[in-house]
């Protein structure tokens, strides 16, 4: 052996006697050494950048490579979030927002053995891809039960989700209108390339979010440049039938904004004008929840190319477990139906009979179970029917708990009501936010928040959550089965409200796909 190679051999072995004796809060990735934080038995690097900051002449680019450092990067603190959006939402405030906001965070177990492989999720939060940020979720939970834990942050708005004809015909990235969905992307590519640094298996990968996560989750499993990014999906109400807007809509859309702001036209030279416009500009609040201007995923062609419905209809999905659900009160989130009912009794056919079916005779719980089940539980039957088509395993999941002081006046969960429990971060103390009310957790509420995450980590360890040791979970197939998380505890329910969803399938398909 000659002693450049014999050198070269003795430098890789000092490197890895390095690494397994590193401290636990010490980390070496591709771009430089971190120094995160202890606390108990798990330990945290925030504030990771994953791709370089979108800003100037990035802004509206696909992402570009992270940046590298030398010395050692302190990782005890939260990145900025993304520019917020005013949607009508009822999220909370987000103070520290910037446009310089790709960075990601880990939690893992402090004290891993070496070389440990440790299961990874990557969790998308939610938002109306107008609000959120990976800041308002800890981690700790999963790293404590042997997962490796990472959230992201993605662009959000017109920053995240926008076409212009000027941008389409200039950019590098053709008609890229996703930037939200690229961010993910390049966050899901750096996790391959790094996690094994915090003792995660880069080849089991789970991809997990809600709402506006649990819909990017969805595009994420039809879109080709994520294949091979990920092993098993968990979408929360992900609004399964959800349709992209076209691009030819997106791109009218953006121009006509962007023209209030005294920029016209469509060259390089609008393109510039508009990268000089402030964040501040761009993320002027639009008309709320469900307005068909605000910004979302566009058929942009390049990640987005079809709905989610149909692309797990034509079997383009990834071929991985998927688990999907939602909340028995999903319709929390459109006001519209709750102060008209009438608005979403009067688009049906036999009106009487759907008032019969849905609400008992009571106008407001028929048009709020309606609601639910369109929007979410039927789309969520649906994907699962396609995935056991395509031979894959698939849970579905409907949760349905309710505190026991909730119980005599709610409807139902809220949207997003199941985070708390996935999570395990249920309030000590009483939580009161405009409509929102959470009462602090009880030992009954702790008892469902440790089955439902155990599911979810079962998952994640092995593609099967029947393995949690709770009720055995069955896969979807012919009878529709799904595991109620509900006031009893887990329950397994074959062919589960087959007289509510099976109208609302026979008008989704009439419509093209998209339960209205």
């Amino acid at each position: 052996m000659g002693i450049g190679k014999a050198l070269g051999v003795a430098a890789a072995v000092l490197s890895l006697a390095t690494a397994a004796c590193a401290a636990p809060d010490e980390a070496r990735i591709a771009q430089g050494a971190l120094k995160g934080v202890i606390a108990g038995d798990v330990v945290s690097f925030k504030g990771i950048p994953f791709a370089a900051p979108p800003v100037g002449a990035l802004r509206w680019r696909a992402p570009q490579a992270p940046p590298h450092w030398d010395g050692v990067r302190d990782a005890s603190a939260f990145g900025p979030s993304c520019m917020q959006m005013s949607n009508g939402g009822n999220f909370g405030a987000v103070a520290n927002q910037s446009e310089d906001c790709l960075t990601l965070n880990v939690f893992a177990p402090a004290n891993r053995p070496a070389g440990a492989k440790l299961p990874v999720m990557v969790w998308i939060y939610g938002g109306a891809f107008t609000q959120g940020g990976s800041a308002r979720y800890d981690g700790t939970s999963f790293a404590r039960d042997g997962v490796v834990y990472v959230s992201l942050n993605y662009r959000l708005g017109r920053l995240g989700f926008f076409a212009h004809p000027a941008l389409a015909r200039t950019s590098p990235d053709g008609a890229l209108a996703d930037f939200g969905l690229a961010d993910q992307i390049a966050a899901l590519k750096w996790v391959r390339a790094n996690i094994s640094a915090f003792g995660g298996d880069p080849d089991n990968v789970t991809i997990f979010g809600e709402s506006a996560g649990g819909i990017s989750v969805n595009f994420l499993m039809i879109a080709k440049p994520a294949r091979g990014l990920f092993n098993r999906a968990i979408s929360e109400s992900g609004f399964g039938r959800s349709r992209p807007r076209p691009l030819a809509d997106a791109q009218k859309i953006g121009a006509d904004f962007i023209e209030t702001l005294g920029v016209t036209g469509d060259d390089a030279a609008a393109a510039k004008a508009m990268r000089a416009l402030s964040a501040q500009q761009l993320s002027r609040p639009n008309g709320g929840i469900g307005d068909p201007t605000g910004p979302g995923p566009i058929q942009d062609g390049v990640i987005v190319t079809e709905d989610t419905g149909q692309g797990f209809a034509d079997g383009d999905q990834a071929r991985v477990p998927y688990l999907a659900g939602g909340n028995s009160f999903e319709a929390s989130l459109f006001r519209s139906a709750l102060t008209n009912p009438e608005g979403v009794l009067g688009r049906l056919p036999h009106r009487d009979a759907a008032l019969a079916l849905y609400g008992g005779g009571d106008p407001a719980k028929a048009a709020a179970a309606i609601t639910t089940f369109a929007t979410v539980i039927e789309p969520d039957r649906y994907l699962a029917r396609q995935q056991a088509r395509a031979g894959q395993p698939a849970y579905v999941y409907y949760f349905s708990y309710l505190p026991q002081s909730l119980r005599p006046t709610a409807m139902g969960v809220m949207h997003g009501g199941e985070i708390f429990y996935v999570f395990q971060m249920l309030p000590t103390a009483p939580i009161d936010r405009g409509p929102f009310h959470f009462p602090a957790a009880t030992p009954d509420d702790e008892k469902i928040a440790r089955s439902i995450h155990a599911y979810w980590v079962a998952f994640a360890k092995t593609g099967d959550p029947g393995s949690a040791g709770g009720p055995r979970w069955p896969q979807a197939g012919a009878d529709d089965t799904v595991l109620e998380f509900g006031d009893d505890g887990p329950v397994v329910r074959p062919h589960f409200d087959a007289a509510e969803l099976d109208p609302l399938t026979a008008v989704a398909d009439a419509n093209g796909g998209a339960a209205r």
